[in-house]
């Protein structure tokens, strides 16, 4: 019963076959009758000129005078809407719109699927089509079950009858439902019968090779493969969904077939046809989605013969090949639209571009490339030719990706490869975990290659600038934003993967190959700059210029660090960015100036590194006159003759950077030197003596006053704010540092052998001085508050002068706490304190500050408070007799002297208030 169903389904197809021509037939006569209809009004009004001007047309529907008009009356005639002629005024081009308006206007819409069509046209054939290929395998697993037939005759009827459903799709293409397949056309009756019979072909192919054992793996693998690409091709009549059933029978063939002698170079030559051929068809008909997944497919196949590694050759040509035919032929979308010249360079602009173009095969391709492409790193029988398979197919795939015009992925996700690549192949990753460990730098995790892997570094570094030069070459112009993005690559990839080859393979103490290498890379890059400027690139292309001048300076910049060490490599660091600046003379290229700022910035980096800058044992103990000098000096000094240069320079975020480092430099070069003076010749981690650290609070104080004269001669945000920034921290140094950590009654530090000329006047009387002189120069120039703070800090310091020094008079050289109070000290601090309250008084009143009357307040009130509360209790006889006279008539004597003060204030005109006095504070 079950082996008449094939005889049966071919009948039921003829009986469908000859229906649809039935209609079909009547269709064709339906049409030739409208044909002749319009013919015979069209004849009828060929001769306009035979009818005369003054006779009126008495029909309804006005005759066409043109060929426009021609087509709009046929198209309307179909529609059975009247046609009018235009106006015989009109002139042509105005006919023509007519005619544009009249064919959009008689075009119907297409109408909404119904859900009657939705099922019975769509659904339905894909159910019949999964019905019979279902029903092929049920009745050849019926036949196995009943022994009815042999297995050569079941495997001979299921393959006649997957040719009999791709003859029958065929037929329904071409004869049956012309008209029903372009209606529905996602129904796609002729794929489903060619999609069921091609799975049955594969069916009975490979259970004639792997059940029966009738065939051998070399004629299996053959027709496997032909049906596949018989499929593929087919695919080009009926759709996109049997290319991708063909491309999925393609790349399981091989898993399909077992063979005692796998050769990886058949497997890999039959992969790459497929995949071009999937190529090829794709491109023609421009789908998407298949040959993405045929990029997938081919790199899973890829990763999966990498796991055995015997060779890893013809995985790579395959992978290369892969990348030629997105290149060559670019299967999907024709059209792109890549950015203006009048694109802004933005963030906004840059995601537009990355999320352009067929973004499936882009990424596909990349990914399929550059993951076998890392793992051959670690595979195939010698050292460096995983290796050199990685860098091709790197550079083939940034070849690729620069090559096609607006390509954004394979171009950034190549270099982005190339980047991960160096950093697992040196091993850095490696490292990290030893460092992050605690263990030091481990010799034994760097794998000394020798110079062939140097080599292939310092080439990929070589391809990437070449390719990247020539692209900002053709499309600096055309397209600014894809040559910024390789300018990026140029300026960044080739600098760092000569970098890592310097620090894992390099000669630390002179490499002349990375030196060379770096300074003809420099070099190039900075010609460059020149060649697109001579040819008009700015001002549309002067980001990408900019970025490629910071790409020649890193290069330089790494010459020096592989030709020169030390004190040297920081000084001519300096230099270096000097000379880009003075370049600014001759060119007048934004770039320029902040080469500086990043010179300087890489001092700062080396001085964090190493702030002896020679090392601990080669520094000499000569105090000022040592290696520090220059290290730090020479920097300072270019860095203020850069900060003056620049003084004229357009870029106000320049001018202030280099301002603040150059501030900051000679702050660092004076300190230093300081320190290292103080510290017999030795920098190390311990911390300062108050001598020491109040020098550095005098050193910030003044560079606070440096800063503000230079704001008022040159006004700028730098000296404005910095000169701000530098007094807040000396305030900070002193409630910290000075009175706190560093006072000598807490830390037990000597005072010194001198009564008046110690510590204390170092670290107390100069810096409240300090501070009373900026507060003073300051009053009328920064923000109230801010001179009130300056002014207070300044009083503090001398109330803690006064206060030590009493205390140094009873206790001697050390002051510590632990030594307690006698009570003619205690009587003292009281003579004191009233003694400082009454000079801030007067003070205050010579020059009108009122923050040092509030100053001598607060210091006469803590005079009160110690007096009831400490002399009461602890100062006996005539000393507590003594210590409230004298607060008494202070006391009065103030009181007095306010009383002055206010009846003066009174006798003033009313309109000039005590706040608006020019030298208040």
């Amino acid at each position: 019963m079950f082996e008449l169903l094939p005889l049966i389904l071919i009948g039921v197809l003829f009986v469908i076959n000859r229906g649809a021509a039935k209609r079909i037939d009547r269709l064709e006569a339906e049409l030739g009758e409208v044909r002749e209809r319009l013919l015979r009004v069209s004849g009828a009004t060929a001769a306009p000129s035979a009818i005369p001007m003054e006779t009126e047309e008495p029909a309804d529907v006005a005759p066409p005078q043109t060929v426009a008009e021609t087509v709009i009356a046929e198209e309307l005639a179909l529609d059975g809407a009247p046609y009018q002629s235009a106006p015989a005024s009109l002139p042509e081009e105005n006919t023509e719109l007519l005619a544009t308006a009249a064919r959009s206007k008689a075009t119907p819409a297409a109408p909404a699927e119904s859900l009657e069509n939705l099922l019975g046209a769509r659904w339905a054939v894909w159910a019949g089509g999964l019905a019979l290929a279902l029903g092929g395998v049920f009745l050849v697993r019926y036949s196995i079950e009943s022994g009815l037939l042999g297995p050569g005759v079941r495997l001979t009827l299921a393959a006649l009858f997957g040719l009999l459903l791709i003859a029958a799709g065929e037929l329904i293409r071409r004869k049956a439902l012309p008209k029903a397949e372009a209606l529905y056309s996602n129904a796609m009756v002729p794929g489903i019968l060619t999609a069921a019979g091609a799975v049955s072909l594969f069916g009975a192919i490979y259970a004639a090779h792997g059940i029966y054992e009738f065939i051998g793996p070399t004629l299996a693998f053959l027709l496997l493969g032909l049906t596949a690409f018989g499929v593929l091709g087919l695919s080009l009549l009926h759709g996109q969904a049997l290319a991708g059933l063909g491309l999925v029978g393609s790349m399981l063939t091989p898993l399909l077939i077992s063979t005692t002698a796998p050769s990886l170079w058949t497997l890999f030559i039959y992969l790459t046809v497929a995949q071009v051929a999937t190529a090829l068809a794709s491109r023609i008909k421009g789908w998407l989605i298949v040959p993405a997944i045929a990029q997938v497919l081919l790199g899973l196949w890829a990763l999966v013969a990498l796991i055995d590694a015997a060779e890893i050759t013809p995985v790579a040509l395959s992978l290369i090949a892969m990348i030629a035919s997105w290149m060559l032929i670019w299967p999907g979308a024709k059209g792109e639209d890549p950015a203006t010249p009048e694109t802004p360079l933005s963030l906004d602009a840059l995601g537009r571009r990355m999320a352009s173009g067929p973004l499936a095969l882009d990424i596909t391709l990349s990914l399929a490339v550059l993951l076998p492409a890392l793992v051959m790193l670690d595979r195939g029988p010698t050292v460096s030719l995983p290796l050199f398979a990685f860098a091709a197919l790197v550079a083939a795939l940034a070849a690729a990706g620069s090559a096609r015009h607006g390509a954004f992925w394979p171009t950034a996700l190549a270099a982005m490869g190339a980047l991960i690549g160096a950093v697992v192949k040196s091993g850095l990753i490696a490292q990290a975990q030893v460092l992050l460990l605690g263990f030091g730098w481990d010799e034994t995790a760097v794998v000394s290659l020798g110079g062939p892997v140097m080599l292939i570094f310092l080439g990929l570094a070589a391809v990437f600038a070449f390719i990247g030069l020539a692209q900002n070459r053709r499309r600096f112009a055309e397209d600014p934003l894809f040559a910024t993005v390789w300018a990026v690559i140029v300026a960044v990839l080739p600098v760092m993967l000569t970098t890592i080859s310097f620090v894992f393979y390099g000669t630390y103490a002179r490499d002349w190959a990375h030196g060379l290498f770096a300074l003809g890379l420099g070099a190039v890059l900075l010609a460059a700059c020149e060649y697109l400027a001579r040819q008009g690139a700015l001002p549309g292309f002067r980001r990408g210029i900019d970025i490629l001048i910071l790409g020649s300076f890193a290069a330089f910049a790494l010459m020096l660090h592989c030709l020169t060490d030390g004190v040297v490599t920081t000084i001519l660091l300096a230099l270096l960015g000097f000379a880009y600046l003075m370049a600014t003379r001759k060119r007048a290229w934004s770039g320029l100036p902040w080469m500086m700022v990043a010179a300087l910035v890489g001092v700062l980096v080396r001085i964090f590194w190493d702030p002896t800058l020679v090392g601990p044992d080669a520094l000499s103990r000569t105090p000022v006159f040592n290696q520090l000098l220059p290290g730090y000096g020479v920097p300072a000094l270019l860095a203020l003759l850069s900060a003056y240069e620049m003084r004229n320079w357009p870029g106000l975020r320049v001018r202030n950077a280099l301002q603040g480092l150059a501030s900051l430099l000679g702050l660092l070069a004076v300190a230093i030197l300081i320190r290292h003076a103080m510290n017999g010749g030795v920098l190390d981690a311990s911390a300062p003596t108050l001598g020491e650290q109040s020098i550095y609070t005098l050193l910030v104080v003044g560079l606070s006053g440096i800063l503000m004269t230079l704001d008022v001669k040159s006004p700028s945000p730098v000296f404005r704010y910095g000169s701000m920034v530098a007094g807040g921290i000396a305030i900070l140094q002193t409630l910290s540092l000075h009175l706190g950590v560093l006072n000598p009654y807490f830390s037990g530090e000597s005072t010194g052998n001198w009564p008046l000329i110690n510590v204390l006047l170092i670290g107390y009387l100069l810096p409240g001085l300090a501070y009373a002189g900026l507060a003073f120069y300051a009053r009328d120039k920064r923000p109230l508050p801010y001179v009130i703070l300056l002014a207070l800090s300044g009083a503090l310091l001398g109330f803690a002068w006064v206060t030590l020094s009493v205390r140094r008079f009873w206790q001697g050289e050390f002051i510590s706490y632990w030594k307690g109070f006698e009570q003619a000290e205690t009587y003292s601090y009281s003579v004191a304190w009233l003694a400082i309250g009454v000079g801030l008084l007067a003070l205050g009143s010579r020059f009108d500050a009122r923050s040092l009357r509030i100053a001598s307040a607060v210091i006469v009130m803590l005079t009160v408070a110690k007096v009831f509360l400490v002399d009461m209790a602890n100062l006996e006889g005539v000393l507590r007799a003594l210590s409230f006279i004298g607060l008494g008539f202070v006391l009065i004597g103030i009181g007095l002297f306010y009383q002055r003060i206010l009846s003066g204030k009174s006798s003033r005109s009313p309109d000039v208030d005590d706040e608006e006095a020019p030298t208040g504070i």
